[in-house]
């Protein structure tokens, strides 16, 4: 199983209430994540302990230019943007380099894996409620 890792436990509220439902990296990594693939999602620093937040699918693995962006590519790695700018310079402090509108990103969507929800079996087998 791969892990989708974040560094930052600002993301962790967002990713707890559903806000953050992609993450945008830097580079070609359509290697590393494919559509339907179970991931466990934590926060952490490398060589230190790590939080698991929830597991999930991957729902889509998109490889773009970062000018190819959409506001709604960007809304759902941070729901605090909307502007390709503000990607860039997100993604510079991450990255600790400069980022250019021709770069390559990955932006890689997800669902978190609720186990047995309220309602969520009938609403998968189109069932209602019946007395």
């Amino acid at each position: 199983m791969r892990v989708l890792n974040f560094y930052s436990a600002v993301f962790a509220d967002q990713l707890r209430r559903n806000r953050k439902t992609a993450t945008i990296r830097l580079g070609d990594k359509s290697h590393k994540y494919k559509k339907n693939e179970l991931v466990l999602v934590t926060i952490g620093y490398q060589h230190s302990p790590r939080e698991k937040i929830f597991y999930a699918v991957i729902d889509s693995v998109e490889v773009k230019r970062v000018k190819e962006l959409s506001p709604r590519d960007i809304e759902h790695d941070n729901p605090e943007f909307r502007r390709t700018d503000e990607m860039v310079h997100f993604l510079e402090q991450i990255y600790g380099r400069k980022v250019g509108l021709d770069d390559t990103v990955t932006v890689v969507r997800f669902s978190q894996i609720i186990e047995n929800p309220p309602g969520l079996r009938d609403r998968i087998h189109g069932l209602g409620h019946q007395n």
